[in-house]
C-alpha cells in the first residue's frame, strides 16, 4: 500500500505553493515507453485510436459554457454575498468527496492534476510539454481530459457512469506529467502516483468501462470484493436495523469463511457512539457493525464553513438548518440531516437558497447511497412568479392524473417553488431543476421543495445540433425548446416527483388508507401489497427505484402539458403554445432516440443513466402506441435516421399512451409491487437487436453522431483583499484554460490534495489496483 503525503512528509520546497514528498512503502516497477516520433504519435492519437476506445474520451473541441450568474449575485446585499460565500466554500470542499465516491483512482488523479496545474501557468506548461515532444493537439487533449475529470469530479462521467480516458497515448500524458515543475521539484512523490494509477486510468477493458458493483463495473461504495448479493445482504441488515443508507459506504472482509461488513457512516466524529454506530452482531451468519469516521478531514472543512454561515443567515430558520447539518455532519446522524431538511422546507422563499448533503442515490449501484453535493443560488424573481402561480393551482391539476383519489397524498403540501439562478454546484453534475427532500416521511407528509436552475437551462442547450429530424422540426425545436423545457421541469419536478401516495402499513395494524374500500384499478380487487414499517421506495425498489421515478416524473410532465391552461401559466397561448406542446413532446422522444442509448452498455445490457432510461422506455411507449403516431426509420443504412411525431395524435394517441403507463408507474409505485413495476420497465428498457426498431444496431448510429456534454465554467467568490466585510465575485472565460483556472483559484492549498491522498490511502486496501490493473 502506498504511503502518501503523510504529515511527516510535508515540507515546504517552493516560495509558489508548499510541494509534498512521499515515502514508498512499495518497490517503484519502472517501465520503458516505446520511443516514438510527434507525428506517429499524432496518428495514433488521431486515426489509429479504436471506435470501442473513442467511445470513452472528450474530442478536442469539447464545448465549454460559463454559466451566468453575475446580475444575480450583484443584485445580493453584502450580508447575503457574506452568507452564500461561506455556503459555497462548504459546497465546493464537500464536493471532494465526491472524488472518493467515484473510482479508486480518482483522488490520486486529482492530486496529480491538482498539483500540476497549481505549481504554474498553463501557457508555461505547455512551453515545456511540446518541448517534451508533446504535440498542439495532445496537449488540448490533455487539458480537455482535466476539464471534463473535473466537471464530473472524477473519471467516470456523471451522466451516464461510462469512462473517461484522455484521448492521447498514456506516454504523452506522462510526458505532459514529467515537463510539468511539479514533477521536477518532487519526482519521487508524482512517480508513487504513476505508478499506482498507471494501468487503470487509459483502460476500458472488463468492468472499468462503467460505475457498477461487481462484474458490472467500478464502486467506492462498495468495497471491491462486494456482490449484488452482498448488497441485497446489506438492505436486509438495514432495514432490520430499521435504517437508511444515504451517508454510508461498506467495506467486506472475510475471514475463515465468515463474511463481515462494516457500514460506516461519513462523519467527522470517528469514535463509537451507542446512539448511532454498533458493535459487531451476527444477521444472518455473516457480522455487521456501524462505524463513523468517513470523509473526516474534508467534513471538518465544510461544518467550518457552515458555522461561518450561521453568523450571516437571515432568520432562524435558516440557523437552525445549519446547526442541523453540522450535527449531522460532525456526528454521522441521519436524523440530524432530516431535522435540517425539515427546517429547510421551513424557510420560504429565501433570497438565497442552498441544501447540502448525500443527496441522489443515481450513481450507487444499489440505489441508495447518496453521491455528496451541495448547491448555493439566487432566486430568479421573474421566473419564480411563474412557478409559484403552477404552486396556486395544482390541486386544480393533480386530480387530473390518471390514477384516482386513493393513489394521491392526503393533502397536497404546497412547497416552495424557485427558479434559481446557480452560483455554486458542487458535485459531479449539474441538473436543470431539483425536487427534495428525498426522505419519504418527509416529502410524503411534512413537504418538499421544487428549485428550476433557471441559467442551467438556457446554457445546456446552446450549440446543440438536433440530429434525425426534418429541417422544419429543427426549427421549431431551436425556437421553442427552451420555453418547453421550462414547462417540462415545473410540472417534472412539481407534480411529478410532488404527486402519489405510498400506502403503508404500521406494525400496529394501523394504514394510511383503508383496506377495505380501496381497490387496485389495474386488478379491480382489494389491495394486498403495501409498504410495511421500515420500508422505503427507494429499499423497495432498490437499482431501478431512480430511473424509474424519473420516468413516472417525464411522464406526468409530458401528460399535463397536453392541457393549455397549464401552458398559460408559463404564458403561453394560441398557436405559441400549440408549438410549445408539440416541442415539449418531441424534445423528450428525441433525448429517448437519438441520445439515451449513448447511455446503455451493451456488454452488461445495463442502462447507466437514470434519465436516459426514462426517456428512452417512454418513446418506446409512444412508437408502440402505434397508429404511426410516432415513427423511427432508418433513411441511410449504418448513417442515419429518421424521427417523426404526427403533432395531430398528441392530444389522442399520446395521451391514452402515456396516461395508461403513467396509471401503471403510479400504482406500482403506491402499493411497493417491485415484482409488477420490475417486469414492466425491464420490457420497455430492452435493447433489442432486430425487429421493426433494432435499437442496438442502431446504436452506433446514435454513437457516430453523438456530440459531447457541455462543461460548465462556474463562478468563485472571494473576500476582498481591502475589507474583509467585502464579497468578490471572479469569473471566468468559458476556456479550457478558463476552466483550471477556476478550479486552481478554488482550491490554492495543495493541503487539498494531501488530504484526499490521505482519505484514499486509509481505506486503499478494500480496492485492489492491482487487481483492476490485470
Amino acid at each position: 500500500m502506498l504511503k502518501l503525503f503523510s504529515k511527516s512528509d510535508l515540507i515546504i520546497r517552493s516560495v509558489k505553493f508548499q510541494t509534498i514528498i512521499v515515502k514508498p512503502s512499495f518497490s517503484i516497477i519502472k517501465r520503458n515507453f516505446q520511443n516514438l516520433e510527434n507525428n506517429l504519435s499524432r496518428i495514433r492519437n488521431h486515426r489509429t485510436m479504436s471506435s470501442n476506445t473513442s467511445l470513452y474520451t472528450l474530442p478536442n473541441n469539447q464545448p465549454v459554457v460559463y454559466l451566468e450568474c453575475t446580475k444575480a449575485f450583484d443584485a445580493l446585499t453584502d450580508r447575503e454575498k457574506l452568507y452564500a460565500h461561506y455556503l459555497s466554500q462548504a459546497a465546493w470542499n464537500g464536493s471532494l468527496i465526491t472524488f472518493i465516491q467515484t473510482s479508486p483512482e480518482s483522488p490520486l488523479l486529482f492530486a496529480l492534476l491538482h498539483q500540476v496545474f497549481l505549481a504554474e501557468s498553463i501557457e508555461s506548461l505547455k512551453t515545456s510539454s511540446l518541448a517534451a515532444g508533446v504535440s498542439e493537439d495532445e496537449f488540448t487533449a490533455f487539458l480537455v481530459f482535466a476539464n471534463g475529470f473535473f466537471s464530473n469530479a472524477g473519471n467516470y462521467k456523471s451522466f451516464g457512469d461510462s469512462k473517461i480516458i484522455p484521448n492521447m497515448s498514456e506516454k504523452k500524458f506522462v510526458d505532459v506529467i514529467k515537463s510539468s515543475v511539479a514533477y521536477k521539484q518532487e519526482t519521487k512523490n508524482f512517480q508513487s502516483i504513476l505508478d499506482a494509477i498507471k494501468g487503470i486510468v487509459f483502460s476500458v477493458e472488463g468492468k472499468l468501462k462503467t460505475l457498477g458493483l461487481g462484474d458490472k463495473g467500478i464502486t467506492t461504495y462498495f468495497s471491491s470484493n462486494c456482490t449484488m448479493e452482498d448488497a441485497d445482504l446489506i438492505n436486509e441488515f438495514m432495514l432490520h436495523k430499521g435504517l437508511e443508507s444515504y451517508n454510508t459506504r461498506c467495506f467486506k472482509t472475510t475471514e475463515n469463511g465468515v463474511a463481515s461488513y462494516e457500514i460506516r457512516l461519513a462523519s467527522i466524529e470517528e469514535s463509537n457512539d451507542n446512539s448511532i454506530t454498533s458493535s459487531e452482531e451476527t444477521f444472518k451468519n455473516s457480522q455487521f457493525k456501524i462505524t463513523r469516521g468517513d470523509y473526516s478531514q474534508l467534513l471538518a472543512i465544510v461544518v467550518k464553513n457552515l458555522e461561518k454561515a450561521k453568523a450571516y443567515a437571515a432568520n432562524n430558520t435558516e440557523k437552525s438548518m445549519l446547526d442541523r447539518y453540522i450535527a449531522h455532519f460532525s456526528s454521522g446522524s441521519l436524523e440530524e440531516h432530516k431535522n435540517g431538511s425539515r427546517f429547510w422546507v421551513k424557510d420560504k422563499s429565501p433570497v438565497i437558497e442552498t441544501y447540502i448533503g448525500f443527496i441522489e442515490t443515481y450513481r450507487d449501484p444499489a440505489g441508495q447511497r447518496g453521491e455528496f453535493e451541495g448547491f448555493v443560488a439566487m432566486v430568479n424573481k421573474e421566473m419564480s412568479k411563474k412557478f409559484a402561480d403552477l404552486v396556486d393551482k395544482a390541486e386544480q391539476y393533480l386530480p387530473r392524473l390518471p390514477w384516482g383519489r386513493d393513489f394521491e397524498k392526503d393533502a397536497f403540501l404546497r412547497p416552495d417553488f424557485t427558479s434559481l439562478d446557480v452560483l455554486t454546484f458542487g458535485g459531479s453534475g449539474i441538473p436543470a431543476g431539483i425536487n427534495i427532500p428525498n426522505y419519504d416521511e418527509i416529502k410524503q407528509s411534512e413537504g418538499f421543495k421544487n428549485v428550476s436552475l433557471g441559467n442551467v437551462i438556457p446554457a445546456n442547450m446552446k450549440q446543440d445540433v438536433m440530429m434525425f429530424l426534418t429541417d422544419e422540426d429543427q426549427t421549431l425545436m431551436h425556437k421553442h425548446r427552451v420555453p418547453s423545457f421550462e414547462v417540462q421541469v415545473g410540472l417534472h419536478e412539481l407534480l411529478g416527483h410532488g404527486s402519489g401516495k405510498l400506502l403503508k402499513k404500521d406494525n400496529d395494524d394501523t394504514f394510511n388508507f383503508d383496506p377495505s374500500t380501496v381497490v387496485n384499478p389495474l386488478t379491480g380487487k382489494p389491495i394486498d401489497k403495501f409498504y410495511m414499517k421500515g420500508e422505503t421506495y427507494d429499499s423497495k425498489f432498490g437499482t431501478i427505484s431512480s430511473s424509474y421515478e424519473e420516468c413516472r416524473a417525464e411522464a406526468v410532465g409530458l401528460y399535463l402539458s397536453l392541457d393549455k391552461d397549464v401552458l398559460g401559466i408559463f404564458g403561453h397561448s394560441g398557436p405559441e403554445a400549440d408549438d410549445i406542446i408539440y416541442v415539449n413532446w418531441m424534445s423528450l422522444i428525441w433525448a429517448g432516440c437519438a441520445k439515451a442509448l449513448e447511455m446503455y452498455e451493451p456488454s452488461t445490457k445495463t442502462w447507466l443513466q437514470a434519465h436516459s432510461q426514462a426517456r428512452y422506455v417512454l418513446m418506446r411507449v409512444c412508437i408502440e402506441a402505434g397508429e404511426n403516431f410516432v415513427t423511427v426509420e432508418e433513411t441511410e443504412p449504418g448513417k442515419n435516421l429518421s424521427l417523426k411525431v404526427d403533432r395531430s395524435k398528441l392530444n389522442t394517441v399520446g395521451r391514452k399512451a402515456v396516461g395508461e403507463f403513467l396509471k401503471k408507474l403510479q400504482i406500482y409505485k403506491s402499493t411497493g409491487d417491485i415484482e409488477e413495476a420490475k417486469r414492466m420497465y425491464d420490457k420497455y428498457s430492452e435493447v433489442p437487436e432486430a425487429g421493426p426498431q433494432p435499437w442496438a444496431k442502431w446504436r452506433d448510429i446514435v454513437l457516430a453522431n453523438k456530440q459531447p456534454r457541455k462543461i460548465f465554467v462556474q463562478s468563485n467568490t472571494c473576500v476582498d483583499k481591502n475589507d474583509e466585510t467585502k464579497i468578490d465575485l471572479k469569473t471566468y472565460d468559458a476556456t479550457f484554460d478558463g476552466f483550471i483556472k477556476s478550479w486552481t483559484d478554488r482550491f490554492p492549498d495543495p493541503q487539498v490534495s494531501r488530504i484526499l491522498v490521505d482519505l484514499w490511502n486509509k481505506d486503499a486496501h478494500f480496492f485492489n489496483m492491482e487487481t483492476l490493473k490485470n
